[in-house]
Formats: C-alpha cells, structure tokens, sequence
C-alpha cells in the first residue's frame, strides 16, 4: 500500500481525476504536493470541494510530503498523488521517496513547448525532469484517463522530435 500512482496534471483535482482516477485506482487519498497550493487557503478549498466523498485530502508543500510518505504515514491508504509539474516529483525522488509510475495527465501548451499529445505539451526543462525520473528506474507513461491506451513517453517524444 502507500502510493499507487504519482500524476502530472496542471489542474491538479477535477473531473478527471476526481472521477476516474480515484475510481480506478480505489484511492482512500489524493495528495496533492504543491508548494504554492499547500501556502493558499482559497486553492486548499477549493481541491477539498473538488475532492470526491469519502477520500482523504493531503494538500502539502514538498518537505512535508516526503517526510510524512518516509515516515510511513500513509502505508495503510491507496494514496494518489498529483503534482503540477515533473520538478516537483524528481525533488521527491531525489529526498528519497519511491514511486511506482509516473502518469503524465495534463501538461498546458506554452511558448517555450512542444506537442506530445494533444493534452501534453513538454519543456525542455520538463524533458530533462521526465529523464531523471526514468534514470530512477521510474516507468514515465502518458495516459489522460484509465480507459485510453498508456503510451511510453520515450516513444512520443521520439515522435514529436520527428514532426
């Protein structure tokens, strides 16, 4: 038990997640590890109000979480955990959390970005994160919810150099 998945996603909790991926994933928890959220009050209620009934909301700056997932503060909940960006999961690898997978969700089109998918667009600092984590041994999949198909990273951005 612990973390069943660790999603990138820069909406954090809606409809998706709140729906599909906590239903998918039987998760008892959604931690959401975002410093500006974990400082904002409004963002706080805000994911509470977007959190599904019956599922227990962590809202943590990312010291906090790495030390409360080490502690093993969660071990007996199905924990999913949902970052706006790459960075902050490989600072979590990198204080020596485990992840099991990294599920790229919802990554916005930007002037500095290029087009994995139609809902992932990737930085080249957002690349360079990606394949730390995949030097962890950290399986990188792209996959908006759990009944469409899971791509391999590597594979659409090979892809995408291509175009």
């Amino acid at each position: 038990m612990g973390i069943e998945n660790a999603r990138i996603d820069e909406r954090l909790i809606h409809g998706q997640v709140a729906n599909m991926w906590t239903n998918y994933l039987q998760a008892t928890r959604i931690m959401v590890v975002d410093n500006e959220a974990a400082k904002s009050d409004i963002a706080k209620s805000s994911l509470k109000l977007a959190t599904p009934a019956g599922v227990a909301l962590s809202v943590l700056p990312i010291e906090k979480a790495a030390a409360n997932i080490k502690s093993g503060r969660y071990e007996n909940q199905r924990v999913f955990l949902i970052v706006k960006k790459p960075e902050t999961l490989l600072e979590l690898v990198k204080m020596g959390v485990n992840l099991p997978t990294v599920n790229v969700g919802n990554m916005s089109k930007k002037a500095d970005t290029k087009q994995l998918t139609k809902s992932v667009n990737v930085s080249e600092t957002d690349i360079t994160a990606l394949k730390a984590l995949q030097d962890e041994k950290i399986t990188v999949v792209v996959q908006m919810v759990p009944n469409e198909p899971k791509y391999s990273f590597d594979e659409l951005l090979i892809k995408g150099e291509g175009k």
